[in-house]
């Protein structure tokens, strides 16, 4: 990333210095090279220490996700192209998605009421269920 922001949407943007990547080497099987370079990425954001806004900083610490550890530190593996520059923007590509799913506010509920139609129906059912269960038993007990 020649730029020193990730962006994150139209109106917000995460400067680079608040990243923090590692290189590391990749998992699985490789060729002759696999022992000698460190292609895969390791990308660690604070999400305390970001200028994030607070609002998506409580969402995103709120979020049940596996990538984010109890101290809120965002880990994101990358190993998935054999060049290291390649995980670096598929790292810094699922931090965005990541941030993006809770830039915004969740739509709050708006309770609905039943029809007094739907309340009838529930009492007629409840009514018929009442009488069928009354009338179990042996005939001629009943007061």
């Amino acid at each position: 990333m020649p730029e020193a922001t990730l962006r994150i949407s139209s109106h917000l943007e995460l400067p680079l210095e608040e990243v923090e990547l590692r290189a590391v080497r990749a998992q699985g099987p490789g060729g002759q090279k696999v022992n000698k370079t460190a292609s895969a990425v390791h990308l660690f954001f604070d999400i305390d220490a970001s200028s994030l806004p607070a609002a998506i900083k409580g969402r995103l610490k709120r979020q049940r996700d596996h990538r984010i550890t109890e101290e809120g530190v965002v880990v994101i593996k990358s190993q998935e192209s054999r060049s290291q520059e390649g995980n670096r923007e598929a790292a810094f590509e699922r931090l965005r998605q990541l941030i993006q799913s809770v830039a915004n506010p969740p739509k709050k509920r708006k309770p609905t009421r039943p029809s007094k139609a739907a309340k009838e129906r529930r009492l007629r059912s409840k009514a018929r269920r009442s009488l069928v269960k009354s009338n179990r038993g042996r005939p001629g007990l009943a007061d």
